[in-house]
């Protein structure tokens, strides 16, 4: 099979590069949020999302190719519309909640900002979860818990900002009053859905020859976005529930990967 390189693709060095530019970026828009109110904290979440997107579909070509990038991209975008649409219309499988206009256009009812966020979210956390697990069932049920466990964190921060808001935001997890449970079960079957999709997709589109780039940008956007953002929670905006319940997730997720790579040295 032609490889990248010979198609005219640029150099790997290149290739590895752009993630983490991105992912850079990432970070440093994040640490704006909690500085910022009004539009230009809207600016800075619409910010955020696309840079995560991006940051997941450039690592996805550059490591499996423009074919898989292409795919992720539309499964991502694909199954975060078919749920969010359908659970806007019934409440199933998230429970009753409804979008702010301050999230723009839509498409079914759903922001186009949505998919967005569900693809910022996906790829990072399929890629972490092939460090954890090598064999497909652990590997999906990883990521699905990555997936969901990402939105724990970052649920109460929306509804904050008036994203979006729970018409039973009770019970929920003990620290966070504004987000019922039965979200979390529909993360966790979303996700699911999603890793097991994501996963068979990767596997039949992936070009045999494409060079494999590290996971340095996925991992750094992760570990931001759930770690930092707990810090965020702590210290600035007011949401202690939810920073704990992200260190209590994520920690422990990230010295097992500090471990697995300190053993491999």
């Amino acid at each position: 099979m032609t490889s990248l390189a010979a198609r005219g693709a640029p150099p790997l060095s290149v290739r590895a590069a752009a993630p983490l530019v991105l992912a850079v970026l990432l970070v440093l828009t994040a640490i704006a949020y909690p500085l910022t109110s009004g539009g230009a904290r809207d600016a800075v979440s619409w910010t955020i999302v696309v840079l995560g997107a991006a940051l997941s579909v450039v690592h996805a070509a550059a490591g499996h190719g423009l074919r898989t990038a292409a795919a992720v991209t539309a499964l991502v975008g694909g199954t975060a519309v078919a749920f969010e649409a359908v659970g806007l219309a019934t409440g199933v499988p998230y429970g009753s909640y409804t979008y702010s206009e301050a999230l723009g256009p839509t498409l079914l009812g759903v922001p186009l900002l949505v998919p967005l966020a569900w693809l910022m979210m996906a790829w990072p956390s399929w890629v972490v979860a092939g460090l954890l697990a090598s064999r497909t069932v652990p590997r999906v049920l990883v990521a699905t818990a990555l997936f969901a466990g990402w939105d724990v964190v970052l649920d109460p921060q929306m509804v904050q900002a008036g994203y979006w808001t729970w018409a039973h935001p009770t019970p929920g997890l003990p620290g966070i009053a504004t987000v019922p449970l039965t979200n979390l079960a529909g993360w966790l079957l979303a996700g699911g859905v999603l890793m097991t999709l994501l996963d068979r997709l990767v596997t039949r589109t992936v070009v045999a020859d494409a060079p494999r780039v590290g996971p340095a940008a996925p991992l750094l956007a992760l570990g931001w976005m759930t770690l930092g953002g707990a810090l965020a929670h702590a210290g600035w905006l007011g949401l202690p529930g939810s920073a704990a319940w992200g260190a209590a997730l994520f920690l422990p997720v990230f010295a097992l990967l500090a471990a697995r790579r300190w053993r491999t040295r």
